[in-house]
């Protein structure tokens, strides 16, 4: 093992001993990724940081680069020079519980991999439903819509506390092109900008296992596998995902056991959503105060006729009733 390796593995930051960054990797083969990350085996489990780019990255867009990072190195996977091969090379392990995958809300580029290239994304580490777990855990208190940006976590002291001004540098660079991501070769920019999206995840990922306990990693695993299946609409209701982690069993001896979480897909009439989103998102932020669930828009990237809502059974079911009454108004 490398003094690098040591190194993340006591939880410190993405640099080697001499306090330069970790190499980065442009793949546009397989045979130049880790073999123990292309054959996933339960001897050699494996956590990464885990992001994808691309353009209107969702079912309809165009996925460009995935980051994966390694305690010492990064690997830029460049779906556009290495085509569907290249990602379906990656499969396995993108489906795989031997491989935890740490990424920043991963709804998105899980719908992406599953239209795009036919991925279950699968056992993923969601910094954004941990930070809210987290917050919840010590006694915080946040808005129905209150979700921590990753530029926001990497500025949290507790978890890395540095600024990331160039994320904002490359959003306005794709607000003024869109295919940003599509160019070949990869400029030190978008390089740059890919690897740092992903560099920090893996301390991230440490600095947050330590404060979860054992209920939070819970809701942490169902609430990540449920945000992975949350736009990935089929019409077997994901008789063909993996299946949810039980409850464990020394919750429920300690008389501590949380209720079943669930995925419900709410279907909306044609020209109904208005009514459920109301003047301004006054409606749809009534209904996410009044229930205890995540309640999601497919939104401009869609589905536009469905709301998603993850959480207890008994409070997906109210809120379930609260949209329906609104379709009725």
């Amino acid at each position: 093992m490398s003094a690098n390796q040591i190194m993340w593995r006591k939880g410190g930051k993405p640099f080697d001993n001499e306090g330069r960054p970790v190499p980065i990797h442009i793949v546009t083969n397989a045979s130049q990724l880790p073999v123990e990350f292309l054959n996933p085996s339960p001897e050699r489990q494996l956590v990464i940081g885990f992001d994808c780019e691309g353009v209107d990255l969702c079912r309809h867009g165009m996925l460009c680069i995935m980051q994966l990072a390694f305690p010492d190195a990064i690997y830029l996977v460049d779906a556009i020079e290495g085509g569907e091969a290249l990602i379906k090379a990656c499969k396995p392990a993108l489906e795989s519980s031997y491989v935890t995958k740490v990424i920043h809300d991963c709804k998105r580029d899980s719908e992406a991999l599953y239209f795009q290239f036919g991925i279950k994304l699968h056992n993923v580490m969601d910094t954004q439903i941990a930070y809210s777990l987290i917050e919840e855990q010590e006694g915080r208190t946040r808005s129905a819509d209150d979700y921590i940006s990753f530029v926001g976590l990497l500025a949290d002291p507790r978890y890395c506390g540095i600024s990331y001004q160039e994320k904002e540098e490359v959003r306005v660079l794709l607000r003024q092109d869109p295919n940003f991501w599509t160019y070949r070769p990869l400029s030190e920019l978008m390089v740059r900008a890919a690897a740092d999206d992903v560099r920090f995840l893996l301390y991230i990922y440490h600095m947050m296992m330590k404060k979860l306990n054992q209920r939070s990693l819970w809701y942490l695993a169902v609430r990540g596998a449920l945000y992975c299946r949350c736009f990935c609409i089929n019409d077997n209701n994901y008789a063909d995902w993996p299946s949810i982690q039980p409850i464990p069993e020394n919750l429920i001896m300690e008389g501590n056991a949380p209720e079943e979480e669930i995925l419900s897909v709410l279907d909306v009439p044609q020209g109904k959503m208005g009514r459920i989103i109301g003047r301004k998102g006054s409606s749809i932020l009534s209904i996410k105060e009044s229930c205890n669930a995540e309640i999601l828009l497919g939104g401009a990237k869609g589905p536009p006729d469905k709301v998603f809502i993850i959480g207890p059974v008994k409070q997906v079911r109210k809120a379930e009733a609260m949209l329906r009454g609104r379709m009725m108004d």
